[in-house]
């Protein structure tokens, strides 16, 4: 095995590994249960999408996938500080936290 194809293997190794927890965060964004954790969970997924551009980009030797990468960690900052303002606003419109588990012992469950 030369040292080109270890790479090889390293790279695709470590792009299913990408792509397996990028499937789990997307279940824990999903299910929540609290808004924050769907919020951070859309963060990890955006992280892990990143790294998996530039793995591509030393992979197929494709200089311009780390642009892509930049501009896509641009948007998700955005994204991300979009999220988090519909967040507050949230808290402060409704005089509640909205990142609260429900009590069941007060809803008589």
């Amino acid at each position: 095995m030369t040292i080109d194809q270890a790479y090889t293997l390293l790279y695709s190794a470590t792009l299913v590994i990408l792509a397996v927890l990028t499937g789990i965060m997307l279940i824990r964004s999903i299910r929540g249960p609290r808004l924050t954790d769907r919020l951070l969970a859309v963060n990890m997924i955006c992280t892990m999408v990143i790294a998996a551009i530039l793995i591509l980009c030393v992979l197929l030797d494709e200089q311009y996938l780390a642009d892509v990468a930049l501009i896509y960690a641009l948007i998700s900052f955005v994204s991300v500080i979009l999220f988090a303002s519909v967040y507050i606003r949230r808290k402060e419109k409704t005089g509640e936290n909205p990142d609260e588990l429900p009590d069941k012992k007060k809803e008589g469950l």
